[in-house]
């Protein structure tokens, strides 16, 4: 008698695609473009409806907020947000130094840039319990130019992971973004990968990596927010790359 076949394990289930369904901060610009959209219809105004279907569905897209299978690892810093790696510098820590805030020292920024079709959810880069939420007023300068760390409107997240080691990141508007939304408060417990945050309308997300924690991606590469592996927090592998 043939033995019985166990059921699939997890590493080898199949993974179907779904659709990517719209987070809920984003829904009510949806339906607002889609009655806009409708009542255009209606008034068989043909070349505005045109315009307005493919608004509708930008803001759709924009919103759009896929599931993310994020990487385990005690050490492992996840990518808080999809988009181009713009920037890795060395840099003091930001207004985040204090108690519940980072350490003095320098740390190694890397910067995201978030275009306006790039998902907007933001993630938590490793568990831990969240320290510090500060929110900073500011300008709405091009998110992709090296003051904007310091001039534009941002919002800044220490997490605490439970090794004690700290890892600070920041949500900076840009141009077009006039919201910054966080999901999550002070003290709170959080996954890497979890939501913790949204803005609206093109963006950047900086993180601070602690001294002696090098930088696993490279200037010019694209994350995906949630799965990509930016750094092993202690580790530094020195990568180099170029752009083909």
């Amino acid at each position: 008698m043939p033995a019985l076949e166990k059921p699939d394990s997890p590493l080898t289930t199949n993974v179907k695609w779904r659709f990517p369904s719209v987070h809920p901060e984003g829904r009510k610009f949806l339906v607002a473009a889609g009655v806009v959209t409708f009542f255009a219809w209606l008034l068989d105004w043909e070349t505005l409806t045109f315009l307005l279907v493919g608004l509708t569905i930008w803001v759709a897209a924009f919103f759009r907020d896929p599931v993310r299978t994020t990487p385990r690892g005690v050490n492992l810093v996840v990518a808080p947000a999809d988009g181009l790696i713009t920037m890795i510098h060395k840099v003091p820590p930001p207004e985040l130094v204090g108690e519940d805030g980072l350490g003095e020292g320098q740390y190694t920024r890397v910067s995201i840039f978030m275009s306006v079709f790039d998902v907007h959810i933001n993630r938590s880069p490793i568990s831990g319990r969240i320290r510090r939420i500060a929110y900073v007023p500011g300008k709405f300068l091009n998110a992709d130019l090296d003051k904007a760390s310091e001039d534009n409107e941002r919002q800044h997240f220490v997490v605490e992971g439970a090794d004690g080691v700290k890892l600070g990141f920041t949500q900076i508007a840009g141009l077009v973004a006039r919201r910054i939304v966080a999901f999550v408060r002070e003290g709170d417990s959080v996954e890497a990968g979890q939501r913790v945050g949204l803005i609206r309308f093109g963006s950047r997300v900086d993180v601070y990596l602690p001294d002696g924690t090098g930088p696993r991606v490279l200037l010019g590469q694209r994350t995906i927010g949630g799965e990509t592996v930016l750094a092993e927090i202690g580790t530094d592998p020195g990568l180099t790359g170029s752009s083909q």
